[in-house]
């Protein structure tokens, strides 16, 4: 068999000792590479980063205030950016938890979100901040984008509100109501909460030269409000319209009873007499658009009403982003209105965290957490731009508002808005801003 060569009889010495060299640097090799992996910012597999939990909590299935939308919006929103590869490449997860309307609750939440190493809580719901906001602030988890439903989200360093809460939603239908009613009574819940309501609408109706509130108490959870109707009606005189009103002006009711205003109104619609001038209004949360086809739409009790709200009416184009969001991965799911201003504040304040994260990424910080998060926040090197739904919002010292125990604010816009046709429609293009309303030192209403 000439041509063919012979093999070796046996391997090289020299060849045997790389052979192992080689084998012994590839084990090593391997083992840096999986520690690599375990680095801050990295995760197993090459090329991925980290995924980054957030919470958001919200009341569901109480006798009293439920925001389902809210959770449920965070999902949604979660299923988007990680569809588009995450937020700076981040996989955003997203945990709920139901705070039951109860402070016992509301604290079990907040030490879930500290136990699953959450970087933030985003676009929440809980009426109980002196429950929630210790352990977020002993771990330094920031609070973004809280609905307002607490004193300790405009007081705390940890919070990061993007509107102005009840006081500026109080405020401005206090000033919104001053240019059609010469009388107002206030139907608001009897609570530490609701205790703070009639200084606030009387500081927006002392702007247009009305007198104070009269303070209507009513049960938070109540089924029956037929005695609240009465006295309110009693308060602004049932066919009121006297001298010194401006013209078409009369007595005005006004409720932000949560979920139970609808009730107060079915009431208060039974009672009210025949041709009777007294109007009505509310705050956006406390009736919207659900509510008004649920009850009849323009032939209802709540057409005419005069509503006061934080955002562009839901109809605005500034909107459709966050529709196509729930139209694509909400998956028909009912609990996401678009106009509710719970799932609203949600996509806004995820529109924060959203971009104070891609801010952190493209400074090349390496690990996102909560104290980074809030470092971000704090410094304030950016506005963060909402399309148009907020002002530019940043929480630097320098920018806060002086608002009277809510030093926190940053945003003291509404809008005006009002039931006609059966529709939720703007009563007034463009933002009122009550910042000097509630700059102004109150009294006790």
């Amino acid at each position: 068999m000439t041509g063919r060569r012979r093999p070796s009889p046996r391997p090289f010495p020299r060849a045997s000792a790389a052979v192992t060299a080689v084998t012994a640097c590839t084990a090593v090799l391997a083992s840096l590479l999986a520690a690599c992996g375990s680095l801050p910012g990295a995760s197993g597999n090459s090329g991925e980063k980290e995924p980054l939990t957030v919470m958001t909590w919200a009341p569901v299935d109480t006798k009293a205030t439920n925001m389902p939308g809210m959770p449920a919006m965070a999902q949604a929103y979660a299923r988007w950016v990680n569809a588009h590869g995450g937020i700076d490449g981040h996989r955003l997860k997203v945990l709920t938890c139901n705070d039951h309307n109860d402070s016992v609750a509301a604290a079990r939440c907040a030490q879930r979100a500290v136990d699953a190493g959450a970087v933030a809580v985003v676009g929440s719901y809980s009426q109980f901040g002196r429950s929630f906001i210790s352990p977020l602030e002993i771990h330094g988890i920031p609070y973004i984008g809280g609905y307002g439903a607490s004193d300790e989200e405009f007081a705390s360093m940890l919070s990061y509100p993007v509107n102005g809460g009840q006081a500026a939603l109080l405020a401005g239908n206090g000033r919104q109501l001053a240019s059609v009613c010469d009388r107002v009574a206030l139907v608001r819940p009897d609570t530490i909460q609701g205790d703070q309501m009639p200084a606030l609408l009387s500081a927006g109706l002392a702007d247009g030269s009305r007198g104070a509130a009269q303070d209507i108490r009513a049960p938070e959870d109540g089924t029956d409000y037929d005695a609240a109707a009465r006295r309110a009606l009693d308060a602004v005189g049932a066919s009121s319209g006297g001298p010194g009103g401006a013209k078409g002006a009369g007595g005005c009711v006004t409720a932000a009873l949560g979920e139970r205003t609808d009730t107060f109104f079915d009431s208060f619609r039974r009672l009210q007499p025949d041709g009777s001038k007294v109007r009505i209004a509310s705050v956006l949360g406390s009736v919207g658009q659900a509510l008004v086809d649920r009850t009849g739409g323009r032939s209802g009790p709540l057409e005419g009403a005069y509503l006061t709200g934080w955002y562009p009416v839901a109809s605005d184009a500034r909107w459709n982003p966050m529709r196509k969001v729930i139209d694509d991965h909400a998956f028909g799911d009912n609990r996401i209105d678009p106009a509710d201003p719970g799932v609203q504040t949600t996509w806004i304040a995820y529109t924060v965290l959203r971009a104070v994260i891609e801010q952190l990424g493209e400074e090349g910080v390496g690990e996102i957490t909560a104290h980074t998060v809030q470092q971000a926040l704090d410094r304030g090197d950016r506005a963060v731009d909402t399309g148009g739904l907020t002002p530019e919002l940043r929480w630097r010292s320098d920018g806060m508002l002086a608002v009277p125990d809510f030093p926190r604010t940053v945003n003291g816009l509404v809008t005006y808005q009002a039931v006609r046709d059966g529709r939720l429609v703007a009563a007034k293009q463009g933002f009122t801003d009550v910042t000097r309303t509630l700059e102004r030192p109150r009294g006790d209403g």
